[in-house]
């Protein structure tokens, strides 16, 4: 027994080294997207917005509306579709787009849910994809295109802006405004993504909530400065025209690669190869919402809100779904992405690629850590039951160079979940920001179990030759009286706003 545990300690102590050396090389590139962001942000304290005035909302609503074309891909989503675009019409705060929402001909009931809003001219057109589904978005998005050039030879119009939205997305009112400001001086836009709050218990929807907090308030902001490029999100995102006339021009008619799982993210790479100008915006709405007490009472009251202007949705909030979901991410980015894209000529570039490709790694070798946790807990607690048990070495001895690194990895870890709680803050408040703690350590097995999926799921795709189809998520949308998002009008105004980010 005492060889068996000795030899386990032996195997931990080259493991922790190895799971070491991971950290340490990953928690150094995170310490520097850090560093960056902070500088950033001086930057602009003091050299920007003392010179630039900030953007108000009434530069947004002076400029004259663009005809804006919406895409959104639809497979089996008949419990969500007709909620999302009815409250997207009811209060988007603009006027000249049209929604094209691709279907498929083996899916009836979604078909059926979109074709009773054409009935009452609520804007959209539902397009039938000529084979049946699923196959993947990137398929289903360029027949939507397709469907849209047609539109435009049949009405005479040509679409200035085009918008990617999924079914389950809460569209700030303000999204389109900021599109049709920017757009074309830029040829993508991309806004915020964010979750809707979730409950303190519900640890993998909220997981999701702390990620996108985190790479939406910082990390997307720090790719946009370094690589002057970005990866679309595949929501609140918008082109130019010039961009997809150049992409189709490029790849014989084919805006979206179906060779691809994310196809958004290749996107974002296609448009740089280009040579178009792309942007993440933060922009902040500051409102005085006033709020009438109850029936009973005439008293009124102020509350000031910040709305960032985004796109927000309900993640996946089972851990089948959110595994099935994130292998999908995990297969398009770091795989099939590195398949596709190789490696750039830039240093910058390459960079960012590596920053997508190392949870490849990083994600296997959190849950390897864990493993020597748990045997030297283990090892603790054998003596501690059994005091005149054999007193095994430490598996790390104070004053090594492994002991060293693993404290200098500690720091790291502190500071990466002070990172992380304070971007949640930011956005979710602080009740969030405190559960973002216990929920970093869900989302690790969470990302591993994913991880292994997309191996398996990968390994299986090189071998039989058979492409990996659409797995698509089972989508929920919120109760229409819960939706954060206010249309500005009647009581609520604008106050103020910032610049974007």
């Amino acid at each position: 027994m005492s060889d068996a545990i000795a030899y386990l300690l032996v195997a931990c102590e080259l493991l922790t080294a190895v799971v070491g050396v991971v950290f340490l090389i990953s928690g150094i590139d995170d310490l520097f997207i850090d560093i960056c962001y902070l500088a950033r942000v001086l930057y602009k304290r003091l050299f920007v917005a003392p010179r630039y005035p900030a953007l108000r909302e009434q530069a947004l609503r002076a400029r004259p509306e663009q005809p804006i074309a919406v895409m959104i891909p639809a497979w089996q989503e008949s419990s969500v579709i007709r909620q999302m675009l009815l409250n997207t019409r009811s209060r988007l705060d603009y006027t000249n787009y049209v929604i094209f929402v691709g279907t498929y001909p083996n899916d009836p009931a979604t078909a059926r849910e979109v074709d009773g809003l054409e009935e009452v001219g609520a804007r959209v057109i539902r397009v039938t994809v000529p084979h049946p589904g699923p196959t993947n978005k990137a398929d289903c998005l360029n027949w939507i295109y397709h469907a849209i050039r047609r539109y435009e030879a049949v009405e005479g119009i040509a679409f200035q802006i085009f918008v990617m939205q999924d079914c389950e997305d809460v569209i700030h009112p303000l999204c389109y405004r900021l599109f049709n400001y920017l757009i074309p001086r830029k040829d993508m836009v991309q806004l915020p993504v964010l979750s809707l709050e979730r409950r303190w218990r519900e640890f993998t929807g909220g997981h999701y909530l702390d990620e996108f907090a985190q790479l939406h308030y910082k990390d997307l902001v720090v790719r946009e400065l370094l690589d002057r490029s970005l990866p679309a999100a595949g929501v609140g995102v918008a082109f130019s025209r010039r961009a997809l006339a150049a992409v189709a021009a490029a790849n014989r008619g084919e805006i979206f690669s179906t060779k691809s799982l994310t196809e958004d993210y290749d996107f974002g790479f296609r448009l740089k190869r280009l040579g178009m100008r792309q942007i993440f915006v933060k922009f902040e709405v500051v409102r005085d919402l006033v709020v009438r007490g109850d029936a009973e009472s005439s008293s009124r009251r102020t509350r000031r809100v910040r709305e960032l202007v985004g796109v927000r949705e309900y993640f996946p909030a089972t851990l089948r779904s959110a595994i099935r979901q994130k292998s999908r991410w995990v297969i398009g980015i770091a795989m099939q992405g590195w398949s596709h894209l190789g490696w750039s000529s830039d240093w910058r570039t390459n960079y960012m690629l590596y920053r997508d490709r190392k949870p490849l790694i990083t994600n296997l070798a959190t849950v390897g850590g864990y493993g020597v946790v748990s045997v030297v807990l283990s090892v603790w607690v054998m003596q501690w039951l059994w005091p005149d048990a054999y007193r095994f070495p430490p598996i790390v001895q104070r004053g090594s160079t492994l002991w060293y690194m693993l404290m200098i990895n500690f720091a790291l870890l502190v500071l990466r979940v002070l990172q992380r709680g304070y971007c949640v803050w930011r956005l979710h408040g602080y009740r969030q920001a405190a559960l973002s703690i216990p929920r970093m350590a869900w989302a690790n097995f969470v990302n591993f179990a994913a991880t292994v999926r997309a191996v398996r799921l990968y390994l299986r795709y090189l071998h039989t030759g058979r492409a990996i189809a659409w797995d698509k998520t089972d989508h929920i949308y919120p109760a229409l009286e819960s939706i954060p998002f206010r249309r500005p009008r009647g009581e609520a105004h604008a106050n103020g706003q910032t610049a974007p980010a």
